[in-house]
């Protein structure tokens, strides 16, 4: 018999002799890598025949064991068909060897001889054992050499390719491993003599199994892995091969993230193919028992464990849930990764490990408890502090909800919770809880319709129901109980699938009288055509689901204002997804969802193309529908009810769906049906509405109204006009879009008609005063815009105009100087028709600059077309030499520039004749500008005539517009009258106007910039929000310089109004993204004159807060670093220390900003004693030691120390100072008590003058003389005197304290001279004379104290 096989360490160890001579080892191994081609090939089908035609334990004799091993080492170099022959052999025998087993089981019953049977026994498992060692060692050196040749360069791949192709491996891998595999799954327990197969056995194959599981290659065959999946789980469940297998599963885990998914699958498969879920439960509880901070460091172990849980939750839902204890004290872990995936593995079990109906009723009452204080975990973690495992949540509760696994008793809390996530500070958190919001709304028990209206008509019905089942009940009872009793079954969760069906039948059956109940005779027929949907329980419990669904409809409906406020934020995906939210709450009708929806058109103009995108899909999605005529009324009604800023976005939007096709012809036709009344009930506003988008789309395809001038003319202008006269305006747009062609047609067919109308228009009366205005702006414009010779109309227009002001043409009484004529001009005239007047002759000066302009780009045009054509028929071969010579010439001569100058000239002059005149003939509107500018000058008039003031105002500024010289001269009148007006009318439109000024003149409005930023002050919000408009618009177009008056600006951050604010918010905005952020430079001068304001310390934070945040570059908050520091030395208040420091904490420091703090401390140095500016010195190190390195670590930790003994030095000498300068001035009273009792007495007797005087509380002029000679003469004598002075002051007040070295400072302001200045030249012979100075010095303290006493009763008296 053969000795035992033992598994070696490593293949090459069989190749040692035993020293027990008691295993199998190979002898006489073969060189086969020395042998020729044809005597492998030889030698390989040996060894094939032997395993083939001889025995399954041949592989056990020396001969047969030797020859395949020394295949086996060298088996990467052998030839594919070698290979292919050895493998093949190797398998065919061992999956020939595993049914043997039971027929050895059936021999041991059989046989009474004991001895051939156990031979047999240890002849399978020595063969298995051989067998298994090969097969397992040739999947691990070919998959090394695989993976080798892929590592290597292209060429070495190429040869890998050709390999492959004879060398078909991957289905001989996956062969190979499900016969392993096969062989640990039959019974093995006779061959090993028990249950616990052969250590070294079981661990070869395990961990070669797990160490091909660290391959991604093999475990994308499906094959392979499933044979993996199957090695794995026999040995861990079946043998008890778990603490070994459950290490190496946390390994596979944490370092290799694409196994998680297939380890988990090898985990789910033991459990469900053994029924034993230890291997499971074990890991769980290994991760269970792992230390929270561990997933700290470890990220991508923390990423890869969770969603190793999240996988094994899905698969066994009921045995994590019988161990998810051991997770839940992870949630106070300090790692959201983990915390996420504890989130997701709630959610997992849930959807699925709380549906099995069986049980008794205890068992069914744990499950629901357990699964309610699940459900309950997850609503706390809605509040987690990361914002990723808040989204995580939602997400979850989104799943659940498409799972349908949130009871009804959930739904509102679920609602109302994800309605509070829609405000939070991270953008994740705020896309979930929108995504949340529309999964509830698509997966909502109550029904496809969730008006409020129709809830409470419904609910008040059944309410009406229920009573009549319980006639003795009492009505408040009847309206309070059936709640509560509805809460109680649906937190039970025991009527989750009762209530939606019943509820949404009940609700559809409901809807179409309870929405629009007109009186009470109808309600009562509804009232008897309630379903009758049984007992009194489930009365009671629909009630309860129709009060949970109009909670849910109000919910939805309270966040409409949120959803709002969401479209205008700067990240799109909130955009985005609250545009695709209202569009589901408009589908399941949610009050307020349409009028919401309008506000999306702005976005139109949204420079992100992905929110253009989702704008467009909801505009096509709610107003494009597949019939044209309901397109069209859509479309109709929405211009109808849009205001002028959405009417700019509508249009931008049609002209966008008309060149796409989206808008087609037929809607194009039914909206043409419309305007012409073609449609029955069709009013004169829908056809306003109906022209109003054919305008539109007219701009994008200007042959659409071309077909229908003659009805554009007859029905806009006709009677219709009269009933709807914004109708009249419309059809002057319509005009204006007409096409070339179609102008020359409309002339010639009907342009003297169209051109009577509009005058008619234009000096008519019939016109409201409120639709005057712009019906005429379109007017003009269509007049410039159509007509051959546009001046002499527009001159008609005037004169007219002015007849009906004056009822008499041609006079000059407005041209009269005097005040007092313009009075009685006045009471002769009526206003309104004066301000009409006014505004024709303003913008016809207006429209007659801007058709001189397009005359002259007209002709430039034209002269570049005809030198282009001339250009190009004389650029033939022979007039070539000779053309370029004639243009040189000419552009030596500059003819051509001067033909430009000289159209120029024209064009200026054409201009200036507009207001001023160029000759000496009389100008039309140049004499009515003269008698509007006497006119607005004359403030008492215009007081009286508020709506006069605003249109000549208005009318004065186009005029200063048009002309130069005429703008220069009414200047300081404008300016005078947007800061005085009473009339925030009349401010807010000069400070538009002075927008348009400065665009046209800068060089005229710089000296008045300041006077433009001070209309950031003005007391009106209208006029604030023109100023932060105009400025905004100048300054970022690069029309207006940014002067040292920004800080204006700045504060309109902080404006009471949040549209101001937001408008200033969005100004800086835009500007940080203008070249290298023009704010970095204009940061330290905004803050130093915003420190110099009257601002409040919040406001100013928060400015600065928003400020700082726009700057992104290191090198520039390096640079302001250095700026901010620098600005200490400049200033000397409190205030502005305390606010330079705030800015300097806002700021976000790398390692060199740290370091030029540090070095720039000379500069705030004398700062720190104030103890706000040491905060923010401390919140600036706090957020360094954050990031800092061990070397920058101890330097910010020095610096701290140093900061905070500065800090502590300052205060002392600031207390000192203090109460040095408390001391002075009670010594200044004293003198003043002192000084009045010598004018009244002597001197006192023991106050002896060859002492002298060194207290300058009581000093004598006579004194004086004596402490000068004294001082002069004998310095020693000094300090006695100092300590005398020094006593007295002890004794004049109890609370002043008598310290050496707070008297310092005093003695020095009070002009003495300190002790410890003076130079004291002692030597030891003068020791006697210090010893009689300090008996003289006792004796001075005693007369000291006398004469204070004498002192004190001299002041009394």
């Amino acid at each position: 018999m053969a000795p035992p096989f033992v598994f070696p360490q490593i293949l090459r160890a069989l190749e040692e002799d035993p020293e027990d001579n008691h295993r199998l080892f190979a002898q006489n191994p073969v060189d086969v890598t020395s042998l020729r081609p044809s005597d492998l090939e030889e030698f390989v089908k040996g060894v094939s025949f032997d395993l083939s035609d001889r025995e399954l334990f041949c592989i056990e004799d020396q001969d047969v064991f030797d020859r395949v091993y020394s295949l086996v080492r060298d088996f990467y170099t052998l030839p594919p068909s070698c290979k292919c022959n050895l493998v093949e052999s190797l398998r065919s025998n061992l999956s020939v060897l595993l049914p043997n087993v039971d027929s050895i089981s059936r021999s041991v019953q059989d046989q009474e001889d004991e001895v051939p049977i156990i031979d047999r026994i240890t002849s399978h498992r020595n063969a298995l054992k051989i067998y298994t060692f090969f097969l397992i060692t040739i999947i691990m050196t070919e998959e090394a050499h695989v993976s080798s040749v892929e590592s290597t360069k292209v060429a070495a791949r190429g040869r890998k390719k050709q390999v492959v192709q004879s060398w078909n491996w991957e289905p001989q891998r996956g062969r190979m491993l499900n016969l392993i595999a096969n062989s640990l799954e039959i019974n093995l327990s006779l061959l090993f003599g028990s249950s616990e197969l052969d250590e070294n056995y079981l661990s070869f194959i395990v961990k070669n199994s797990f160490s091909l599981f660290e391959n991604a290659a093999i475990l994308k065959d499906p094959e392979a892995k499933d044979a993996l999946c199957r090695i794995i789980g026999a040995s861990a469940t079946k043998y008890r091969y778990i603490v070994q297998s459950c290490a190496s599963v946390m390994h596979l885990i944490h370092k290799y993230d694409f196994a998680v998914v297939h380890v988990a699958d090898a985990v789910a498969r033991a459990e469900s193919k053994y029924s034993d879920g230890t291997l499971a439960v074990t890991i769980i509880r290994d991760i269970g028992r792992t230390d929270p901070k561990a997933y700290v460091k470890d990220t991508v172990g923390a990423d890869n464990v969770g969603r190793f849980l999240v996988e094994l939750a899905d698969r066994l839902p009921k045995v994590m849930s019988t161990n998810v204890g051991v997770l839940v004290p992870h949630f106070g872990g300090e790692s959201y990764k983990i915390r996420n995936a504890l989130v997701g593995v709630l959610g997992k079990l849930v959807a699925k490990a709380f549906n099995d109906a069986e049980g008794d009723v205890s068992s069914k009452s744990l499950r629901l408890r357990t699964k309610q204080a699940m459900l309950e975990i997850l609503l706390e973690r809605c509040r987690d502090v990361s914002a990723y495992t808040r989204s995580r949540v939602l997400q979850v509760w989104a799943e659940l909800c498409e799972e349908h696994s949130v009871s009804i008793g959930l739904w509102n809390e679920v609602a109302s919770i994800s309605a509070g996530r829609l405000e939070d500070k991270s953008a994740i958190v705020r896309k979930s809880a929108l995504n949340l919001l529309i999964t509830m709304l698509q997966h909502n028990p109550f029904g496809p319709q969730l008006r409020i209206a129709s809830f409470e008509a419904t609910l008040e019905q059944y309410k009406k129901k229920l009573n009549e089942l319980e006639p003795n009940r009492p009505t408040e009872d009847s309206s309070k109980e059936p709640t509560s009793d509805g809460d109680s079954c649906i937190g039970d969760g025991e009527i989750d699938d009762l209530q939606p069906e019943v509820a949404n039948n009940t609700h559809q059956d409901s809807l179409p009288d309870s929405c629009q109940p007109k009186n009470g005779e109808e309600i009562t027929e509804k009232d008897v055509s309630v379903p009758d949907i049984g007992n009194i329980e489930q009365t009671k419990a629909l009630i309860a689901s129709l009060e949970a669904g109009l909670s849910f409809s109000k919910c939805m409906s309270a966040s409409m204002p949120i959803f709002v406020q969401l479209m205008a934020s700067s990240s799109a995906s909130d955009v985005e997804n609250a545009i695709l939210l209202l569009m589901r709450c408009k589908q399941f009708q949610i009050d307020g969802a349409e009028a919401c929806l309008r506000k999306i058109l702005p976005l139109a103009f949204s420079q992100d193309k992905s929110i253009y995108e989702a704008v467009e899909n909801a505009f096509v999605s709610i107003y494009i529908k597949k019939n044209p005529v309901e397109t069209a009324r859509q479309l109709l009604n929405l211009a109808i009810d849009s205001n002028i800023g959405d009417q700019a976005a509508l249009e931008f939007i049609v002209n966008a769906l008309v060149s796409k096709g989206e808008i087609s012809s037929s809607t194009t036709s039914a909206l043409w049906d419309f305007f012409c009344f073609n449609i029955n009930g069709t009013t004169a506003e829908q056809s306003r509405g109906a022209l109003s988008i054919l305008c539109m789309a007219a701009k994008s395809s200007s042959r659409i109204l071309g077909s229908h001038i003659q009805d554009i003319i007859d029905i806009g202008f006709g009677r219709w006009a009269k009933v709807e006269p914004l109708l009249a305006r419309t059809a002057c747009t319509a005009i204006q879009r007409l096409s070339e062609e179609d102008r020359k047609k409309l002339l010639l067919s009907s342009g003297s008609r169209l051109f009577g109308i509009l005058e008619s228009l234009i000096t008519g009366n019939w016109l409201p005063e409120n639709i005057y205005y712009t019906t005429a702006d379109k007017a003009i414009s269509a007049i410039y815009m159509i007509h051959p010779t546009p001046e002499t109309l527009a001159a008609t227009i005037i004169k007219k105009s002015l007849s009906t002001v004056f009822d008499v043409v041609g006079q000059d009484q407005p041209q009269d100087d005097t005040d007092d004529s313009i009075v009685d001009f006045l009471t002769t005239v009526q206003v309104a028709k004066l301000s009409r007047f006014l505004f024709v002759v303003s913008h016809i000066a207006m429209n007659q600059l801007v058709y001189i302009e397009s005359c002259t780009q007209k002709i430039r045009r034209q002269k570049t077309k005809t030198d282009k054509a001339a250009a190009e028929s004389q650029n033939t071969e022979e007039n070539l030499g000779a053309t370029q010579e004639n243009n040189s010439i000419n552009a030596e001569l500059g003819l051509a520039a001067s033909d430009d100058a000289l159209l120029d000239t024209l064009a200026e002059r054409a201009e200036r004749e507009i207001v001023s005149g160029g000759s000496g003939e009389k100008n039309l509107i140049g004499d009515c500008a003269t008698f509007l500018s006497k006119l607005c000058r004359n403030f008492s008039v215009l007081q009286k005539h508020p709506e006069l003031q605003a249109s000549a105002m208005l009318a004065l500024c186009r005029c200063m517009i048009i002309d130069a010289s005429f703008c220069e001269s009414n200047l300081q009148l404008l300016f005078t009258v947007v800061e005085n007006a009473p009339s925030e009318v009349v401010r807010s439109n000069c400070t538009l106007s002075l927008g348009d000024l400065a665009v046209r003149f800068p060089n005229l409005l710089e000296p008045w910039t300041e006077n433009m930023y001070a209309r950031l002050r003005d007391t009106s919000v209208s006029v604030r929000k023109n100023a932060v408009l105009v400025l905004s618009h100048l300054i970022l177009n690069d029309m207006m310089k940014v002067k040292g008056h920004i800080n204006e600006m700045a504060i309109c951050i902080e404006d009471d109004v949040e549209r101001i604010s937001s408008l200033a918010k969005l100004f800086f905005h835009e500007l940080s993204k203008k070249g290298s952020n023009p704010i970095y430079n204009l940061l330290p001068d905004i803050l130093g004159q915003l420190s110099n304001r009257n601002l409040k310390r919040e406001s100013f934070c928060n400015v600065m807060q928003f400020l700082i945040g726009s700057i992104k570059k290191d090198k520039q908050m390096e640079a302001l670093v250095e700026k901010l520091c620098n600005r200490f030395s400049g200033v000397t208040e409190t205030k502005q220390w305390e606010y330079i420091s705030y800015s300097l904490s806002l700021l976000t420091f790398t390692e060199k900003g740290i370091k030029k703090l540090i070095e720039s401390f000379k500069s705030y140095e004398h700062a720190l004693a104030e103890d706000l500016v040491t905060e923010n010195f401390r919140s600036i190190i706090n957020k360094g030691k954050k990031f800092a390195k061990p070397e920058l670590k101890a330097c910010i930790e020095e610096f701290e120390e140093k900061l905070n003994k500065f800090h502590l030095e300052k205060k002392e000498q600031e207390e000192t100072a203090r109460n040095a300068q408390v001391h002075v001035e009670k010594t200044k009273n004293m003198e003043s008590l002192v000084v009045p009792s010598k004018v009244k007495e002597e001197p006192v007797e023991e106050y002896d003058e060859g002492e002298g005087a060194s207290d300058s509380e009581i000093v004598d002029p006579a004194m004086e003389e004596a402490g000068d000679s004294l001082k002069a003469s004998d310095s020693e004598e000094e300090p006695a005197m100092e300590e005398a002075g020094d006593s007295l002051k002890a004794s004049d007040s109890e609370e002043e304290p008598s310290d050496s070295e707070e008297e310092e400072p005093d003695s020095e302001q009070s002009g003495t001279t300190s002790p410890h200045s003076l130079n004291q030249n002692t030597s030891g012979g003068e020791e006697s004379e210090s010893e009689s100075s300090n008996v003289k010095r006792g004796n001075r303290t005693e007369t000291s104290s006398k004469l204070r006493r004498s002192l004190r009763s001299a002041s009394r008296t």
